[in-house]
């Protein structure tokens, strides 16, 4: 016998995909602050598996790094814009988001690994933010989409004055990261987002 089911409104469908980009925003945070826990009950130990550039054995750190954080400060200081940034991100889906912070992490993680600075160690989630922020910055010219574009005017607007930190300005913090995790998030957008220009007809 067959049975009818209610096609779900445009409303609960919306209502839907905000609660799963919350929940998955939030879980991804909620795993960094996790692990920070670790860390210090650790002695602070992981930190040693951050990206140490130009150290075969540091690559590691490419897809770690992210995960790890130099102190609870570091973290928070993070927290906020990967929680919004990457709610945005996820309001097109798991699927997305996972591209965009896969691709991200690995320019960012690659490029800091070559121009790092030998005998350094990069950590942090920083490099994702930048990559977040970027890829929602350029992906509405890349997809020709007047709403993504309102979007991306928005979090230039609130989160704009971040771009500064992929400058070296400030000893101690891995601008090496910021710009290469920038660098990825416009690779993101050009990947998964790029629209070909309509064909000329003469």
């Amino acid at each position: 016998m067959a049975q009818v089911t209610p096609f779900p409104s445009p409303r609960r469908q919306q209502r839907s995909r905000w609660i799963t980009a919350a929940a998955w925003s939030g879980g991804f945070v909620a795993l960094l602050w996790l692990v920070e826990l670790l860390d210090v009950l650790s002695g602070n130990q992981l930190d040693d598996d951050g990206i140490r550039p130009l150290d075969p054995d540091g690559l590691v750190g490419v897809l770690l790094a992210p995960f790890l954080h130099g102190s609870w400060a570091h973290l928070l200081s993070n927290t906020g814009p990967l929680l919004v940034l990457g709610f945005l991100v996820l309001l097109s889906g798991v699927g997305r988001w996972l591209q965009v912070m896969i691709t991200v992490m690995v320019v960012s993680g690659l490029g800091t690994w070559v121009v790092g600075g030998a005998g350094t160690v990069h950590i942090g989630a920083s490099g994702v933010v930048f990559g977040l922020l970027a890829y929602l910055l350029v992906r509405g010219w890349f997809a020709r989409d007047l709403k993504q574009i309102a979007v991306g005017v928005l979090v230039f607007l609130v989160y704009g004055s971040l771009l500064w930190g992929v400058l070296p300005t400030q000893v101690g913090v891995s601008w090496q990261a910021h710009l290469f995790g920038a660098v990825g998030g416009v690779v993101a957008a050009w990947m998964l987002d790029r629209r070909e220009a309509p064909a000329l007809r003469g």
